[in-house]
Formats: C-alpha cells, structure tokens, sequence
C-alpha cells in the first residue's frame, strides 16, 4: 500500500471478525513500530501483546471492576476542559455520531456500555498495551505516540484493524500488577488489533478532518 494511501485511509475500527492473527504479523508490527524515530533515540516505548484466554481474563477483570463502581485511576489523567476550537471538534464529532448511530455519549448509560466495549477490547482477538517508565519527561509521550502511529499505520498496511484506547487505561494499577508491568511504569494506550469487519454499520462512521486553512498558515 503506497504510504500517503495508508495514512489517509486509516481508521479506527469498533468491529472485528473472530480471526486470530498469526503471531509473524503481531510481531511485524512491533519491528515496523521499532523504527519510529524518538527524542536522542532514547525509544521510550515498551509493549505487551494479549491473545486468547489472557485478554479474557484481563476483560473479565476490568468490567468487574466497572460494575462494582470502582473508581478509575489513569496513569494521565483525562482532559477536563479543552480550547475553543478543540473543543467544537469533539462536540461536532459526538453530535454527528449520535446522528449516524444512535450512540450518545453525553449520556452516563451509553459511556458505561462504551467502556464495557472497551475493557472488552470490542472482541477483537488481541490487544496491546504500551507503556513506559513514569520518570521519563513530555518528550518521551510525544515519542511513544509516534510509536504508536507507526504500530497503526503497518497494521492498516498489512490489512489488520486497529483502535487507539484511552478507556483501556482507566484502571491502570490494576491493569499493571495483572499484567506483571511494575508499578514503576506508566499506562499510555491500549489497542485491539484484529480483522476488521466492515460489514457492520459500526465501522461504516469515519471521523472528518479539519481544511489545512484552519490550522496551517504560508509564510514566504
């Protein structure tokens, strides 16, 4: 897939098809992600891969966790306010979702049936982690995020589906002592990985994008 194709064609995928991927491809695109570029080439990234009864265990675990009302506890902790324009992004994205799909996530149900799918990984058959240690700065964030667009970018190049998750994080030290991560590390993202299937209307909602004259300006 031409590279310009791939990061436009991307999308984050809520449906998966219950087809394991062969573990050559999983770890194909950890050695495509190795190559993300980093701050000083310090790679602050670490990743862990779950399949099969693992991640069922870890489901099982985090909407247990849920439903007993325990409360969440991110390594970074949700955005509680965003600038004008960020935010008129998000209150657009969730009213035209509720316009295509009926899911309203202004509502206290509809976010507990959304973070159910998320601990659940939306069944996809494997998920991700990454990770990395809690002492280092805002630059390795930045680095890690670039890994994990790369991670992304060589799934959707190798016809695999991905959704970035902020949800899988919610019960972060949990998360880690099920995970053997020490206590040391923080939580950045988790992901399902799978198949995608796109017969279901889910998958048929693709977020827009700003003009480039809303947020880049030539200077000459």
């Amino acid at each position: 897939m031409d590279t310009l194709e791939c990061i436009k064609s991307r999308r984050s995928i809520r449906k998966f098809t219950e087809e394991t991927v062969p573990r050559k491809d999983l770890e194909e695109l950890i050695e495509v992600a190795r190559w993300s570029p980093s701050y000083k080439n310090s790679q602050p990234w670490e990743a862990i891969i779950l399949s099969g009864a693992r991640k069922k265990e870890l489901s099982k675990m985090l909407v247990g966790l849920l439903e007993a009302g325990a409360p969440n506890s991110p390594d970074l902790a949700a955005p509680t306010s965003w600038p004008e324009a960020e935010d008129r992004r998000i209150k657009h994205l969730l009213a035209r979702r509720k316009e295509l799909t009926g899911i309203d996530l202004a509502a206290p149900e509809m976010i507990i049936k959304a973070k159910k799918a998320n601990f659940n990984f939306y069944y996809a058959p494997h998920a991700i982690y990454l990770y990395q240690d809690a002492s280092l700065s805002e630059w390795s964030l930045f680095d890690i995020g670039i890994f994990a667009q790369s991670l992304m970018l060589a799934a959707h190049a190798k016809g695999l589906a991905t959704v970035p998750q902020a949800f899988a994080t919610d019960y972060a030290k949990e998360v880690k002592e099920s995970l053997g991560i020490p206590s040391s590390k923080r939580l950045i993202l988790g992901f399902s990985v799978g198949y995608p299937d796109m017969e279901s209307p889910v998958n048929g909602y693709r977020t827009e994008r700003s003009e480039i004259n809303e947020f880049c300006r030539w200077l000459e």
